[in-house]
């Protein structure tokens, strides 16, 4: 998530100034957790993929073949 070097902005009605230290160490904590998700879910991604492809390999199936049994 974009933050700058040293200081983070938010917009509070209308007007740009930077976080306070408390902000900053929230928006940080929530970016942290939405990292961690994003991460999470990608790793369970490649985990459901390789459980895929290894099945398909011990059923010596083509991907055509899957494609007519699956659609």
């Amino acid at each position: 998530f974009p933050s700058h070097d040293t200081h983070t902005i938010i917009n509070d009605n209308g007007v740009n100034r930077e976080m306070t230290a408390d902000e900053a160490a929230a928006y940080q904590a929530w970016a942290d957790k939405q990292n961690a998700k994003i991460q999470a879910q990608a790793d369970a991604d490649a985990q459901r993929a390789a459980a895929r492809a290894s099945a398909v390999a011990k059923l010596g199936l083509t991907a055509d073949e899957i494609a007519a049994l699956f659609g």
